[in-house]
């Protein structure tokens, strides 16, 4: 078990000597916190707990545990050799950092070093850090080559086998390895997409988006001070485009936050109207709406109780997030899968409150963010049971970049991984437009 009573279990610490420890000491919490309390990653960041850190060792603490959760499943085989029992949690994951580190090219010296030393100087676990130095030496000498003969790490028990029933297992393996490749970064713009990827090295992708390798430090990319772009996912960043606000129009972005598509909507001069349950996760859509100069009225509010009618609605549902693993690999350490069946539950009730705040005549994108059938294209077709005025609007889905192959039975729109896994892939997300009759 994890020990975070104590800053030696890997808290972030002010303090920043002349090494990797402080980003390495905290990838090691975040790890024990996703593996033991099942939080994630983005919560605990945007709980400020690393804002002790300055801004590279913070990047740097995100990045380590991101990739060793990414590689877990291969460090834990590379260690296996050398361990007798598994220790403690904290231990195991330093073991684990240490791991990935050495067998992508990392220095021996510094990441041994580092390591031993957090250990060292943990109240409970310090007696182990001779099990450390001699473990990750031992790493060190035989793992890498150990570990480009791993197959491609797997999703865990509870999450591969519902993907692999829905998809096949060929698919599976591929979306196993476009999670394992990670994701590069992308951008929606609010202007001229061929500039923006000139000015920051990028490429536009067929749906418009651009798509930028090897980004760095985003908030020194050229345009951000200005407001021109906004990162977004390019798959992230279709359901607003399939709305297909026009200048004027009243629209209803439901669960906006963090806003990446009530941007969208805005740069199109509808008249945007975000709600979000989530006070501090609006936050941040109103700091990008003023970098970015666009207009939307921003509430905080329970869609469920929200009243009116609106001609155009975008409800991006909560969900299992199960498409974003490329870019959140701790969502399948984090979570078990108990909490999924609530959560169509309640993309059905805001399937049904956002329908009946729709005007006669008017179009809703319904959209999630996941791989699982029951939150995408199950929802749509027993919303059609439900509502005798509602049709899926195929034509909608014509538009560049989407292959047709994509387009699911019901006629909406499919999103995996392993989709453009030449160009970098996508996220998993699922999208239908909707229409009302007269």
């Amino acid at each position: 078990m994890a020990d975070n009573s104590t800053p030696e279990a890997g808290k972030p610490q002010s303090r920043k000597p002349q090494s990797g420890v402080p980003a390495r000491r905290s990838a090691i919490w975040l790890l024990d916190q996703i593996q033991e309390d099942g939080r994630l990653m983005a919560e605990l960041i945007g709980a400020g707990q690393l804002d002790r850190l300055d801004a590279p060792d913070r990047a740097r603490a995100q990045r380590l545990a991101t990739d060793t959760l990414r590689g877990m499943e291969r460090a834990d085989r590379v260690l296996k050799k050398h361990l007798n029992k598994v220790p403690p949690l904290t231990v195991l994951n330093a073991l684990r950092l240490g791991t990935v580190e050495l067998c992508n090219g990392g220095a021996a010296h510094g990441v041994v070093n580092d390591l031993v030393q957090i250990i060292s100087r943990h109240k409970r676990y310090g007696h182990l850090k001779g099990l450390v130095n001699a473990v990750l030496r031992k790493v060190a000498d035989t793992g890498p080559e150990q570990w480009a003969a791993l197959r491609v790490p797997r999703l865990p028990k509870w999450l591969r086998g519902p993907l692999a029933e829905a998809w096949g297992n060929e698919a599976m393996l591929e979306i196993e390895a476009a999670h394992f490749a990670g994701a590069p970064l992308d951008l929606s713009v609010k202007g001229d997409a061929e500039a923006v990827a000139q000015a920051v090295g990028g490429k536009v992708l067929p749906t418009g988006s651009v798509r930028v390798a090897d980004a760095g430090q985003v908030s020194a990319l050229a345009g951000f001070e200005a407001g021109d772009w906004w990162v977004q996912d390019a798959a992230a960043a279709i359901p607003a485009r399939l709305l297909q606000a026009q200048s004027g129009t009243r629209v209803l972005d439901l669960c906006a936050a963090p806003g990446g598509k009530t941007l969208q909507l805005a740069a199109t001069g509808a008249d945007v109207t975000a709600v979000d349950i989530s006070e501090s996760r609006l936050g941040r859509l109103r700091e990008n709406l003023t970098r970015t100069g666009l207009k939307a009225t921003v509430q905080a509010g329970d869609v469920l109780e929200l009243q009116g009618t609106w001609p155009a609605i975008l409800l991006d549902a909560p969900c299992s997030a199960t498409g974003t693993i490329r870019r959140h690999p701790d969502l399948p350490y984090a979570k078990d899968g108990s909490e999924f069946g609530g959560l169509i539950d309640l993309q059905a009730q805001m399937i049904d409150h956002a329908w009946g705040m729709l005007e006669a005549g008017g179009r809703m994108v319904y959209c999630t963010c996941s791989l699982l059938p029951d939150e995408g294209e199950v929802q749509v077709i027993e919303a059609l049971e439900r509502h005798g005025d509602m049709t899926v609007d195929r034509a909608a889905l014509d538009v560049n970049g989407i292959d047709a192959d994509w387009i699911s039975d019901e006629g909406g729109l499919r999103l995996r991984p392993d989709y453009w896994a030449d160009i970098g892939g996508m996220d998993g997300f699922y999208i239908a437009v909707l229409r009302k009759e007269r």
